[in-house]
């Protein structure tokens, strides 16, 4: 196992802040939108998936962005990716990604997978639009990532990773949001993929996972340090070998075909989950308080990677 820096935060969370607490709002508000307001959202559905493409470049374009939408076909219906960016002011030339995949699977109404993740880069998005980092940042929220187009044609996140390598874009970090929303504090609540790793990871589903391949284990460890640095919550990091299951299921997985370092920051999804791909994953299942307690730990992170903090180191 490879070790992380810093340490985990155990014991009773602190009082929300008022800060926190707003953020709360914005998030559940969000959620409450794409899969309360608007539901399934796939090329299965594709009005669905126009009104979630819709709502979401009408939020960025509030925040002040210039929206762009990398446009394509797919199953016969236009699909786009949304990029947004506040380039660096030292280093424009080092790209930061903060993403997210929008639609949902099937009929699954896609709360927690990956509404929450979507309202996470919304948020910092927000966070971000009056910004001057010394990195270009660009918040994405990417198309199809689910079935049919699961890491194959068609998927939004590979569409866009190799736009990135044939245009030589030098992607220093791409952080992945994929389902944020789900804690648990009952014993026994948090399963994994391998058995062995329970030997070494907590039986709660009460933290935030960060995960990453080999390859992005400096990624991974700069990440969950920063992370620590900044949120009150407990947090685990973990770089493993692409054939361990479940650590390649979101759009990292896109930007590591593309010869890119990336995390996933999740809340480990069907390991603990257990509306994961289901009609019940709803808006009112989620933990709004938590997810906002780790959105803003993230805006740390990303503050520290656009800025000058401590850098990932090439493997």
């Amino acid at each position: 196992m490879i070790p992380m820096p810093g340490e985990s935060y155990r014991g009773a969370l602190p009082p929300m802040t008022d800060a926190q607490r707003a953020l709360r709002e914005e998030l559940k508000a969000h959620v409450t939108m794409l899969a309360g307001e608007i539901g399934p959202r796939n090329v299965s559905h594709p009005s669905r998936l126009h009104a979630a493409r819709t709502y979401l470049e009408t939020i960025l374009l509030t925040m002040g962005y210039e929206v762009e939408q990398q446009v394509y076909d797919a199953h016969g219906v236009e699909c786009a990716n949304l990029i947004v960016e506040r380039v660096g002011a030292a280093h424009a030339d080092e790209i930061i990604i903060v993403g997210a995949h929008y639609d949902s699977c099937w009929v699954s109404p896609g709360a927690d997978d990956n509404a929450s993740a979507v309202a996470g880069v919304l948020a910092l998005a927000r966070r971000f639009a009056d910004a001057n980092p010394q990195r270009t940042v660009r918040f994405a929220c990417f198309v199809n990532e689910e079935p049919p187009f699961f890491q194959g044609e068609g998927m939004g996140s590979l569409t866009y990773a190799r736009r990135c390598r044939q245009r030589g874009e030098n992607i220093a970090a791409m952080v992945c949001l994929e389902m944020i929303g789900c804690y648990h504090d009952e014993p026994g609540s948090q399963e994994y993929p391998l058995p062995g790793l329970g030997l070494f990871y907590p039986r709660r589903g009460d933290f935030i996972g960060f995960v990453g391949n080999l390859r992005s284990r400096g990624l991974v460890r700069e990440v969950v340090g920063s992370f620590r640095r900044h949120a009150r919550f407990p947090s685990e990091g973990a770089a493993l070998p692409g054939w361990v299951p479940g650590i390649s299921l979101s759009d990292h997985w896109s930007f590591w075909q593309n010869g890119y370092k990336a995390v996933m920051v999740t809340d480990t999804a069907m390991y603990r989950y257990q509306h994961y791909h289901a009609t019940t994953d709803t808006p009112e299942k989620l933990d709004y308080e938590r997810m906002a307690r780790v959105v803003d730990g993230l805006a740390g992170v990303v503050r520290e990677l656009a800025n000058g903090g401590p850098q990932p180191r090439a493997h």
